[in-house]
């Protein structure tokens, strides 16, 4: 396949047991697409349940698997699948939140962008779960910086996320011993994608709506070199890509159908902006056929 999933951060050791439900509205029209939804899912390693509503249009799914790879598997029946809300394993909202890096909602100069979501499903555990495109191969830091301002870029989004005042460090160590935006490393594979999924016992969601989420070009260096930002930031070099943290729907907390500030169904909005102006364009509407009439 070519691009690189890594899973862990902080608490890499208890990562694998923190699961998270992650809800997708798919197109279904009858128990055959149900059963093929299923079947897709069935006997993943690292799926616990898989719950179906052909009513609602819903599949649940308990999971320490990136949600990227979720999608990937129900895509595989040749239906239509969007992620509508996540949460944790008891239905508890605590906080969740999505950053679109790069593209129209974020800012890069050199074309990288992706998708990061930030889930908190226990008072504890922040779930980090994303996808970034155009990144070289190779690792890559990963940084909630302190200022939600991308009028100048990456550039004018401050220094990383720091409330203990503390050095840059490893996502490994404890809070006095690292900044509460380090996230360590994501790692893109040949085809210059990284699909990662973090648990940090450190950041909380409830702190971070309004920050931003950077990508830098080269690895977190975790503080540990003589390099005079080692303990800055790693020394992870340039910022190729960031966005804006906004709050987003939890676990059944989004029910939309149909967007009330332009009109956009949940189907149509799926190939569409958050912001911009391309979100304003037309969606080319296709042409009834006799199948259809």
């Amino acid at each position: 396949m070519g691009n690189s999933a890594s899973f862990g951060g902080a608490g890499q050791k208890d990562s694998m047991k923190k699961s998270n439900k992650l809800e997708f509205a798919v197109k279904m029209t009858c128990n055959s697409c149900v059963e093929q939804i299923r079947s897709s899912l069935d006997g993943i390693q690292g799926i616990a349940s898989v719950d179906i509503d052909l009513t609602t249009g819903s599949v649940v799914v308990d999971t320490i698997l990136p949600s990227h790879e979720i999608l990937r598997c129900i895509q595989t029946t040749g239906k239509d699948a969007i992620l509508r809300g996540v949460g944790g394993k008891e239905h508890k909202n605590l906080g969740a939140a999505v950053a679109m890096l790069g593209g129209e909602s974020g800012f890069s100069a050199v074309g990288v962008h992706g998708v990061v979501r930030l889930t908190q499903i226990d008072e504890t555990s922040c779930i980090i779960d994303g996808t970034i495109d155009g990144l070289q191969p190779g690792k890559h830091g990963l940084h909630v910086h302190e200022c939600g301002d991308i009028s100048n870029g990456c550039e004018s989004v401050g220094e990383h996320f720091n409330p203990h005042g503390v050095n840059h460090g490893s996502p490994e160590n404890d809070q006095m011993h690292r900044h509460a935006g380090d996230l360590g490393n994501v790692e893109a594979g040949a085809d210059g994608r990284a699909v990662f999924r973090i648990v940090d016992p450190i950041l909380k969601v409830w702190d971070i709506i309004g920050r931003s989420i950077v990508v830098t070009d080269s690895e977190d260096d975790f503080g540990l070199t003589a390099n005079e930002q080692s303990k800055i930031d790693g020394n992870s070099g340039q910022r190729l890509a960031c966005g804006i943290i906004a709050r987003s729907a939890g676990l059944f907390e989004n029910s939309k159908k149909i967007c009330a500030c332009d009109g956009l169904t949940l189907w149509d909005e799926k190939n569409k902006p958050l912001a911009g102006n391309s979100r304003q364009s037309k969606i080319p509407q296709q042409e009834p056929t006799a199948s259809r009439l």
